[in-house]
């Protein structure tokens, strides 16, 4: 309302302004630390299962006729699926990054899958005494000889502790594998050559016209 050429403002009641949602930003945190757990837990996992095959996993006596002699058998010997398992599992790890959508799904159930294989294995390797009575033949000459006073070490069973570290980071992997980066495009070559762009010719410039003609191009168009 105007009063003697005087304009009296009317103060506007403020808008309130849309907050930012906080989702967005949420997920990405989570897909971070979901990466960075599984690359930990998987690599973790793989180095405890190939460092505990090398180990000592039963030992006993084979009966000789010169006395009893001791045999060790290790990890390997008892079974060689953890290790290999192992590796599949690290390989898995890796190449959840170059895949995507349907493939990740793939790679990250092998991932899963090779831990509970190395869980398997490693239980079950955890009191068998075959490759110890395979020793004691070997020692004895006699093909039904076996050992005895077998003992049975921790190691399958910390061999098994590494495989569920990898189960878990497939798990990971199959739930938060969607919030994942993946290798980038730019490096994936098509295979066809990038088309040359030539730079429209200058009517201005002579020059620039009768080199389109020369290069067979109509300078008109």
């Amino acid at each position: 309302m105007d009063s003697g050429g005087v304009t009296s403002a009317v103060p506007q009641p403020a808008v309130p302004q849309p907050r930012a949602t906080a989702q967005p930003q949420s997920r990405e945190r989570g897909g971070r630390r979901s990466l960075a757990a599984a690359l930990l837990l998987g690599a973790v996992g793989a180095t405890v299962v190939l460092l505990a095959t090398r180990q000592t996993w039963a030992e006993g006596e084979a009966a000789t006729a010169g006395g009893a002699l001791h045999q060790v058998a290790k990890g390997s010997d008892v079974t060689g699926a953890p290790a290999a398992l192992a590796i599949v599992g690290l390989a898995a790890l890796v190449a959840v990054f170059a895949v995507r959508r349907t493939g990740r799904y793939l790679v990250s159930a092998l991932l899963a899958l090779s831990g509970a294989g190395i869980v398997l294995a490693a239980l079950t390797g955890a009191g068998d005494s075959t490759a110890l009575d395979e020793q004691a033949a070997t020692t004895t000459g006699d093909a039904g000889a076996t050992a005895v006073d077998i003992a049975h070490t921790a190691w399958p069973y910390v061999a098994g502790g590494g495989g569920l570290l990898i189960l878990c980071a497939g798990v990971l992997a199959l739930w938060f594998g969607t919030r994942w980066p993946a290798m980038s495009g730019r490096y994936e070559r098509t295979g066809a050559p990038a088309a040359k762009r030539t730079k429209a010719p200058d009517p201005d410039r002579p020059e620039d016209l009768w080199k389109a003609l020369d290069r067979g191009e109509d300078p008109t168009g």
